[in-house]
């Protein structure tokens, strides 16, 4: 989603690297989060082993100023995993910043973690009444107690039974002294990828940062798979061979991913200018000019504009130096940088038919400021063409959409939905062109258009999950 909506806040994403035989582990864990800033900007970590000691760095900030002051050497070793986090509600806590440390009976085990539990209330709740403690506030700490109970760090196959007791979405990398350990859940709902480099792997939430380590892509993680990197090689175990559909997350290739990398095995470029050119067959309408509204709207828009016929021209410009807006967690913070982030140029929109390219509506404040500004600066027509239905549900697994009744589709047509934005036409994909690059249309999730939810969510844990913190 571009930093078009202000209030639109599609947050709970976070970004992972693993690395094994790696020599200096920790440059190519900071390649790698380098790569997945756009995951999460609210704090980063790392953990290093050299396989007699494990060290371990976080800080708040954007990966280059929690790196900046370290001195590296200090990490030595060839194992390493590392995190980038973006939280939901509440304030930003050093103490939720990731890889979760923590000692348990047989040594040190480093978690980081992308995802939803829908579980977690209950898991949580079942272990302190036990006497546990909890050090965080964030659902990740759950599989922490799961590998410390005696009831799984007895038994074999320790991981995959403690895994088997999460349910959601979530990828999860996990490292002791000597090895790291790669999971995703039974449905695929978050990306996870294994790359080869020189004599070693590195795993990483999206291939973008395989390739900015210098990796080769290898494959990606299965839905349901655990993955161990160790001095013998590599190996793999299910934990959940469920049978069935499985629940991609469709609004990775929407927004959230980077345009290189790909995802379920498609590349997030190709399908947005898909998006865009599917579009552009759906709703034409004749106008002067194609504007994308910067950054994840301008490949959508280049689609459309190369089906339509109609030139495309960048009408905004977009202030790098000002933070996305989506990944603020207060509203008060996100509203003070909408006006920073773009500016419209005259020259391109004056007296002309606008048809301005986004790639999803949540709240929908700032895009009809952004209406505004088209008008503003002289353009005589503003067409809404957005590359993707509807946001009309929340999201329990991994994409924190708010409440619905402050998603503005929630309760409302298209029709009042452009009047409300203040647009000459509005058009949303449909959700048949959403699904439309793609050969196996069942295996995406789309709740968050449609309502339908692959996995249930109990309405207390719905409750919890609107209003607390997670990952």
């Amino acid at each position: 989603m571009s930093a078009e909506d202000a209030g639109k806040t599609p947050r709970e994403h976070c970004g992972l690297v693993g690395v094994y035989g790696v020599e200096d582990a920790v440059s190519v864990v900071y390649q790698g989060l380098f790569a997945l800033q756009h995951r999460g900007q609210e704090g980063a970590g790392v953990s290093i082993s050299d396989e007699q000691q494990i060290r371990s760095f976080t800080g708040t900030g954007l990966v280059n100023d929690v790196f900046r002051d370290r001195d590296l050497e200090k990490y030595p070793g060839h194992i390493g995993i590392g995190h980038v986090r973006y939280s939901t509600t509440g304030e930003p806590r050093i103490q939720n910043i990731q890889p979760l440390v923590a000692e348990c009976a047989d040594g040190y085990w480093c978690i980081a973690h992308n995802g939803n539990l829908t579980n977690a209330k209950t898991l949580r709740k079942m272990y302190q009444d036990s006497g546990a403690i909890f050090q965080t506030s964030t659902d990740s700490e759950i599989l922490v107690h799961l590998l410390a109970d005696p009831m799984y760090r007895l038994r074999p196959r320790r991981v995959e039974r403690a895994l088997n007791e999460l349910e959601g979405a979530y990828c999860f990398l996990l490292m002791t002294k000597d090895r790291i350990m790669a999971a995703r859940d039974s449905q695929g709902f978050r990306p996870l990828s294994i790359g080869r480099l020189e004599s070693g792997y590195v795993v990483a939430s999206e291939t973008c940062a395989l390739a900015r380590s210098g990796a080769e892509f290898l494959r990606d993680v299965a839905p349901g798979e655990v993955v161990t990197i160790d001095a013998d090689g590599i190996h793999s175990s299910m934990f959940d061979e469920r049978e069935g559909a499985h629940a991609q997350c469709v609004f990775e290739h929407v927004y959230f991913a980077h345009p290189d990398s790909y995802l379920f095995g498609k590349n997030v470029y190709t399908v947005r200018h898909q998006y865009g050119e599917r579009l552009a067959q759906e709703y034409p309408v004749d106008a002067d000019v194609v504007v994308p509204i910067p950054d994840s709207g301008n490949f959508a828009a280049l689609g459309y504009s190369r089906e339509s016929g109609i030139p495309l021209e960048f009408g905004f410009i977009k202030n790098h130096y000002v933070g996305r807006t989506f990944i603020m967690p207060h509203s008060s913070e996100r509203k003070k940088s909408i006006d920073m982030k773009l500016a419209v140029l005259p020259e391109v929109v004056k007296g002309k038919r606008v048809i301005a390219i986004d790639d999803s509506i949540v709240r929908g404040n700032t895009m009809a400021r952004r209406v505004d500004m088209l008008r503003e600066a002289g353009a005589t027509e503003v067409h809404l063409r957005v590359s993707s239905p509807p946001i009309r549900c929340p999201c329990f697994f991994g994409i924190d959409f708010p409440d619905p009744s402050e998603l503005i589709a929630s309760e409302r047509t298209v029709e009042q939905m452009r009047q409300e934005l203040g647009a000459d036409s509005l058009g949303y994909l449909s959700l048949d062109g959403l699904l439309s690059p793609f050969e196996h249309k069942d295996d995406f999730c789309t709740a968050c258009f449609t309502g339908e939810y692959p996995v249930d969510v109990a309405q207390d844990q719905s409750k919890q999950m609107l209003e607390g913190e997670r990952t």
